[in-house]
């Protein structure tokens, strides 16, 4: 759930395959090559890919540090910052019922708690152009054995955040922050008079039919189902952290999901089989989101040039033990890819990121 700085300076083991439905076996290994250059940088990589009505999955490396476990096709991992996508849908969703208006002050929904409330709107929050200060800058995160088993309630995210004076004017630049999401899923449950994890659920993953999302209840600290390990440094040693508390992402990042339940996401999103159209329209309204050339940012969403012309539209997340990263085409492609490590975990940082978004171009462009 890292803001893809590393990622976007532009974020011996046993390697596998399995495939749900055949594609042609040139694109097939070719994308499998990628998978498999991401072993070294990371244990395991899964990944996703979807077009013209069929899916294949494949895997490499091991789900296991040290040991050869085959990696489970489609397994679980947590998502992290794709979260955020589920959140704005349901903001978007509260829109279109005309309970929330996008460009009204957060103050008309969450009356005192943000500093500076009347003058960042809804919108603003959604697409990471309040200027309020990112709580996870400040949260000790570096140090996941100290935080790994903390669990976190909202305002407590949000009071770390509100110590820090605001990085700019609302409206005025564009700079990813954690906060803003928080406060999205305050909104939401404010509005409705229900829990997020609750309205995500029924409004979100079961309506894109996704069966192997979920949300972590407090105290669940493991990945239910079949799942690879996750790995991260911590004082010069890489830990398991597979189990931890995900309770300081919320609606920012605390989804667990698969490669292939975030292509179906991005999927239904772009179909509009979740949104409105209209409210789908305003999600794809977008700033530039200077992480990496030509990138770009609506709500909830980053628009990214692909190598072979056009875009995708889709998310990401980094989570100490996971880095995930995908989305969908409007003309029916669909990726999902996940590894088990941060980059620089294992190898030089920029490196690993890089490589991580080279293997998602090759899946949309083979």
């Amino acid at each position: 759930m890292r803001k893809l700085v590393a990622a976007l300076t532009v974020a011996g083991l046993l390697g596998g395959t399995a495939t749900v439905a055949e594609a042609k076996p040139s694109g097939k290994a070719a994308l499998q090559e990628q998978l498999d250059a991401l072993v070294g940088q990371f244990p395991a990589a899964l990944a996703s890919v979807s077009r013209g009505g069929r899916t294949e999955s494949l895997v490499a490396g091991s789900a296991r540090l040290g040991s050869r476990v085959p990696v489970p096709v489609d397994g679980r991992v947590r998502a992290g910052s794709n979260t955020k996508t589920f959140t704005a849908v349901v903001v978007l969703q509260l829109v279109a019922e005309g309970k929330v208006a996008l460009d009204a002050p957060i103050e008309r929904y969450l009356p005192g708690l943000v500093p500076g409330g009347s003058a960042i709107t809804v919108r603003q929050l959604l697409q990471h152009t309040s200027g309020l200060p990112n709580y996870t800058e400040y949260l000790g995160l570096e140090d996941v054995a100290k935080l790994r088993h903390r669990y976190f309630e909202p305002h407590e995210l949000l009071a770390v955040a509100f110590a820090h004076p605001a990085k700019f004017a609302p409206g005025t630049k564009w700079e990813y922050s954690n906060t803003n999401y928080v406060l999205a899923g305050l909104l939401v449950q404010r509005v409705t008079g229900r829990p997020v994890a609750e309205e995500i659920t029924s409004r979100v993953i079961r309506k894109a039919g996704l069966r192997n999302t979920y949300w972590p209840a407090a105290g669940d600290e493991g990945i239910r189902g079949p799942h690879p390990q996750g790995y991260a440094r911590s004082g010069g040693e890489v830990v398991d952290v597979t189990e931890l508390d995900p309770s300081w992402g919320w609606a920012a990042g605390q989804l667990i999901s698969t490669p292939g339940d975030l292509a179906r996401f991005s999927r239904a999103l772009l179909d509009g089989r979740l949104l409105p159209a209209a409210q789908l329209a305003e999600m794809r309204k977008t700033v530039d989101a200077p992480l990496a050339p030509g990138w770009r940012y609506g709500l909830g969403l980053f628009r990214v040039p692909l190598s072979c012309g056009g875009e995708f539209w889709g998310h990401g997340g980094d989570i100490h033990g996971f880095e995930t990263r995908g989305g969908a085409t409007d003309d029916g492609r669909a990726v999902g890819l996940a590894v088990t490590a941060l980059p620089g975990t294992f190898g030089d940082g920029d490196q690993g990121a890089q490589a991580v978004l080279s293997a998602v171009d090759a899946a949309f462009c083979r």
